[in-house]
C-alpha cells in the first residue's frame, strides 16, 4: 500500500513539475503570430484579436504580437516559421487558407520547404469565398460570366484571389479576364472602386460582412457566386448560387471539391512540427480555449469576426486525405488553376 501511495505521490510531482517546466517556457518570453498577407485584411485582423487573447491561455502568459510577412501566397511566411524561425513555440504561422494547399496546387518540388512538417493548431473559422463585382458590372448574374467577359483583379497567379477565378474559367466556363499585380483584396477593391477592374474572386464572406458593410447595405456590391460545393444557408437565402452547381462533369466536381477544401479551414494557423510535441499540444489547447474564451468572443462579435473554430488535429487529418489524393488528380488540380496560354 505504501509502494502505490508512493508512486501515485510520484506521479503527481512529475505531472506538476512536467507542467512547471512548460510554463517556463514561454514565461516571460514574446510569441510572434507572422501573418502571411498584407496588413488591414481580414486575416490580418483575425491574427490580431487572436494575439490579444491567446496569452492568456499559453501556459506562462507570454507576450503575443503580431508581424506581416506577404509574399508567394503566404508560402514565403510558412517557409519562414517553418524552416528559419526558432522552433521553440514562440513562432506561429497565420496564412491564406489557401496555403495549407500548396502542395496541391504546386508542382511537386516547388516549396522551399516540407509542408508535412507543419503541426496545425487549428482554424478560427471555416470561411466561404466569394465572387463579387461592381453593382454597376454588365454581369448580374454569374450565367452572365459564363457568356461575356469579365475584368478582375488578383494579386498573382498564386494567389486565392488569382487561380480560384482562373479556376472557374477552366471548370464551368467563366470568361474571367485577369489582370494580376495587386498586393491583396484590400488593394483590389480599391481598384474596383476606381474602376480599374470589375470584380475579384476570393472574397470571404466574413470579411465582406466586417470590412465592407456599407458596400453591401447601399448595394454597391454584386455577389456573383459562392466558390463552394455546397451553399451557405446565409448566402442561399440571398439567391447567390453556388460554383459547384455549374461543374460540367464528375472530374471538374473533384476537381472544385479539393480546391474549395480551403473554406474547412478558413483561419488557420500552425508552427513548425520541428517544435517539441508537448508544446504543440500545449498551442492547439490555448488556442481553442481562446475561441471560447467569453471576453474573446464578445469582442469578436463587436469586430463582426466570425468565429467557427476547428481544431488543429481536425485540420491535419483533413488535409492528410487531400495530400493522400492520387496523383492524377492532383495533375487534374494543377492543371485547373493555370491560366490557359
Amino acid at each position: 500500500m505504501q509502494g502505490l501511495l508512493a508512486s501515485i505521490a510520484l506521479a503527481l510531482f512529475a505531472s506538476v513539475a512536467a507542467a512547471e517546466d512548460l510554463a517556463s517556457v514561454w514565461r516571460g518570453k514574446t510569441v510572434t503570430i507572422v501573418v502571411g498577407t498584407s496588413a488591414g485584411g481580414g486575416f490580418d485582423a483575425y491574427a490580431r484579436l487572436v494575439a490579444r487573447f491567446m496569452g492568456k491561455h499559453v501556459p506562462g502568459n507570454p507576450q503575443i504580437v503580431v508581424t506581416n510577412m506577404p509574399g508567394a501566397a503566404s508560402n514565403t511566411m510558412a517557409g519562414y516559421v517553418a524552416t528559419v524561425a526558432p522552433r521553440d513555440g514562440t513562432f506561429i504561422g497565420a496564412p491564406l487558407s489557401t496555403q495549407p494547399l500548396a502542395p496541391v496546387l504546386e508542382e511537386p518540388g516547388a516549396l522551399r520547404y516540407d509542408h508535412a512538417k507543419l503541426a496545425w493548431l487549428g482554424s478560427a473559422n471555416e470561411d466561404v469565398n466569394l465572387c463579387v463585382v461592381r453593382a454597376d458590372s454588365p454581369a448580374r448574374t454569374f450565367a452572365d460570366a459564363l457568356r461575356m467577359e469579365i475584368v478582375m483583379g488578383g494579386s498573382s497567379e498564386i494567389s486565392q484571389t488569382g487561380y480560384l477565378p482562373v479556376l472557374l474559367n477552366n471548370t464551368v466556363g467563366a470568361k474571367f479576364k485577369m489582370v494580376f499585380g495587386y498586393p491583396g483584396s484590400r488593394e483590389i477593391m480599391l481598384a474596383m472602386e476606381k474602376g480599374e477592374v470589375q470584380g475579384q474572386c476570393g472574397m470571404g464572406w466574413s470579411s465582406l460582412q466586417t470590412q465592407y458593410a456599407d458596400f453591401l447595405a447601399r448595394g454597391r456590391l454584386n455577389l456573383l457566386v459562392q466558390e463552394r460545393i455546397r451553399g451557405d444557408p446565409d448566402l442561399d437565402r440571398r439567391g447567390v448560387p453556388v460554383a459547384g452547381d455549374f461543374a460540367p462533369g464528375p472530374d471538374q466536381k473533384k476537381v472544385l471539391e479539393i480546391v474549395y477544401a480551403q473554406e474547412i479551414f478558413g483561419r488557420p494557423y500552425f508552427v513548425s512540427s520541428e517544435v517539441p510535441k508537448e508544446r504543440i499540444e500545449a498551442l492547439r489547447k490555448a488556442f481553442m480555449d481562446t475561441m471560447k474564451d467569453g471576453e474573446f468572443l464578445a469582442e469578436a462579435e463587436r469586430a463582426k469576426l466570425d468565429i467557427a473554430p476547428i481544431e488543429g488535429e481536425a485540420v491535419q487529418s483533413v488535409l492528410a486525405e487531400i495530400y493522400a489524393s492520387p496523383e492524377d488528380i492532383k495533375r487534374k488540380v494543377r492543371d485547373a488553376v493555370r491560366l490557359k496560354r
